[in-house]
């Protein structure tokens, strides 16, 4: 049977400047500060606080992998670590504008990560079984994620 995506969340994540730790023989090795944010949608409400990074490779043909990990607080309370891992890709003048931190259009960039969740909360133990998957749009000021559950 093929799996199903369940919508969880909407998330707006607001990022600071970049920090560039320089050109390594990995590629360009930045850390993204995550300075806030908040989630809505059908299972999860909370809000991001500033607690974590995004730790991005970038290849010198754009190619960027992405390791997000950050803290939210849902409305009721419970604390939720959150690992999303992913990629970023485009054509190439595309990727560049968005390394300098221009606009562009989503449309024209693929962007998906696999969020995991952490949490003590006995009521929120359900994220930390299914695999998730989300799509993304980088902007120059606020990273967005629909997070959806694959059921």
């Amino acid at each position: 049977m093929p799996p199903t995506l369940i919508h969880i969340a909407d998330v707006t994540i607001q990022v600071g400047q970049p920090i560039t730790v320089g050109e390594t023989h990995e590629g360009l090795r930045r850390v993204v500060p995550i300075l806030g944010g908040h989630l809505s949608g059908p299972r999860l409400k909370g809000t991001i606080l500033s607690a974590g990074a995004d730790y991005q490779l970038i290849r010198p043909d754009g190619y960027t992998t992405l390791d997000a990990r950050y803290v939210a607080q849902l409305d009721d309370g419970a604390m939720i670590y959150i690992v999303n891992t992913g990629v970023r890709f485009g054509p190439p003048d595309v990727m560049a504008r968005i390394t300098r931190g221009e606009p562009v259009d989503p449309a024209l960039i693929y962007f998906r990560t696999t969020p995991r969740f952490e949490t003590a909360s006995p009521d929120h133990q359900w994220l930390t079984r299914p695999l998730f998957l989300a799509t993304g749009a980088r902007h120059p000021d606020r990273v967005e994620v629909t997070i959806f559950e694959v059921g």
